[in-house]
């Protein structure tokens, strides 16, 4: 029985009108001077922490515990002030789906587990009323690598649960192929949906144990096999 569901954000449960990237984009060209500085990122499924990395990597730029500072406090502001202006909302069928989890006679835990820092994370959940919905999670803080944000989410899980969670108690929810490979790391059972960042046939081959094109298509009961 699946104790405990991890969603991931961007893609997954809100689509923010580029937000995100946007914020990345004015806070390396406020703070460091770079303009276009996320022309050769790729985000989709990343950390904010590698992205800053790869960033500073590409501009020569030391990767100082100063800098990511630097970044992330401008980063922070900008995504304050753009986020709003934003088009966006929830991707279809999340409230539905999160609303049908709740009705199940013994209701899992929610939590999160994305590559946002948990700030950026509430900013942009915040702004579509669903940071609420989620009381703990596993954020770029805790690790730049997904891999290890998932078992840091896992593990507060477990702490709320009142005992060790196994990873087939666990459904993480994603929209790449990032998502599926941390999801297996800490042996969850994934649902993938393309409204973000993967198109379906790209999500099936990488073997999630359901797929979807959103999450009208399948029900809680369903993937948390209590029906």
């Amino acid at each position: 029985m699946i104790h405990l569901v991890l969603f991931d954000i961007d893609g997954t449960l809100v689509h923010t009108g580029g937000a995100g990237i946007k914020a990345f984009a004015r806070a390396f060209a406020t703070a460091f001077g770079v303009q276009d500085g996320v022309g050769q990122l790729k985000f989709a499924g990343r950390t904010d922490v590698s992205l800053v990395r790869e960033f500073f990597t590409l501009q020569r730029i030391e990767p100082s515990p100063e800098n990511f500072d630097r970044f992330f406090a401008s980063y922070l502001h900008w995504l304050q002030q753009i986020i709003p202006d934003c088009k966006g909302g929830a991707c279809r069928g999340v409230l539905e789906f999160y609303q049908s989890l709740r009705a199940l006679p013994e209701p899992p835990m929610t939590g999160l587990l994305t590559g946002n820092i948990k700030q950026g994370a509430r900013i942009k959940l915040e702004r579509y009323d669903l940071w609420k919905l989620f009381p703990f999670g596993g954020f770029a803080d805790d690790h730049e690598d997904r891999d290890q944000i998932a078992a840091a989410a896992l593990r507060r899980g477990s702490q709320l649960f009142g005992r060790d969670l196994r990873g087939d108690e666990t459904l993480v929810i994603g929209d790449t192929p990032l998502d599926i490979r941390c999801a297996r790391a800490i042996g969850a059972k994934v649902l993938a949906v393309a409204t973000g960042g993967a198109a379906l046939e790209e999500l099936e081959r990488h073997n999630p144990d359901w797929v979807a094109a959103d999450l009208t298509r399948v029900t809680a009961a369903q993937v948390l096999e209590r029906g």
